[in-house]
C-alpha cells in the first residue's frame, strides 16, 4: 500500500496527534518518513539532514519534536534567484514560517555576512505551533538570505546561501 500526505493531510493528521495522549507516532511512505514524539529529553538525536529540533515554546503552546525525512518534493519550490556553484543552499526541510530570530525583538540568529558552523542554529521554522530550529549542516559564510521574516515558506525552499569554509 502506497501512503501519500498532501499539505492538508499532514496538517490534518498533526493536528489529530497533539489532540491524542500519543506520545510517539511514526509513519512511512514511498518518498517520506514522519516521526513525531513528545516529552522526550531535548537531547533526541535525529538523523543527518533532519535537524529540526525544539526551542523553548511560549507558555501556551505544547513542546513537541518533530522529525520529517522527505525525498525530493514533486512540484519544486517557489522560484528563487538562481544559484551560484560556488554557494550551498539551506533549504526548508518542512512547510512553515520562516523566523530569523528566536524571539520577537531578538537578534537574529545570522544575517548577511555572519560566520556559521555545523550544528548552528540559522533560523526556526513554526509548523503547527511547534517552533522548530533548523540547524547548519555546514560550515562558512552566509551570503544571501532569500525569505523576509514571518514569511511562509514551502518544503524544499531555498531560505538562505552560504558560502562553506
Amino acid at each position: 500500500m502506497s501512503i501519500q500526505l498532501d499539505h492538508d493531510e499532514l496538517h490534518r493528521l498533526l493536528a489529530a496527534l497533539a489532540d491524542s495522549d500519543i506520545q510517539e507516532f511514526r509513519l512511512e511512505g514511498e518518498d517520506f518518513r514522519l516521526e513525531v514524539r513528545r516529552n522526550l529529553p531535548a537531547s533526541s538525536v535525529l538523523s543527518p539532514g533532519a535537524n529540526v529540533h525544539p526551542v523553548a515554546e511560549a507558555p501556551s503552546q505544547q513542546l513537541q519534536t518533530v522529525k520529517v525525512e522527505p525525498s525530493p518534493p514533486s512540484n519544486p519550490p517557489p522560484a528563487v534567484p538562481a544559484a551560484r556553484a560556488d554557494l550551498v543552499d539551506v533549504t526548508a526541510p518542512m512547510v512553515g514560517t520562516f523566523y530569523r530570530a528566536p524571539a520577537p525583538g531578538e537578534p537574529s540568529f545570522v544575517d548577511v555576512g555572519s560566520r556559521i558552523g555545523v550544528g548552528q542554529t540559522v533560523c526556526i521554522l513554526e509548523a503547527m505551533k511547534l517552533m522548530n530550529e533548523l540547524e547548519s549542516e555546514v560550515s562558512g559564510e552566509v551570503i544571501e538570505i532569500l525569505v523576509e521574516n514571518g514569511t511562509p515558506v514551502e518544503f524544499g525552499e531555498v531560505l538562505m546561501r552560504v558560502k562553506p569554509g
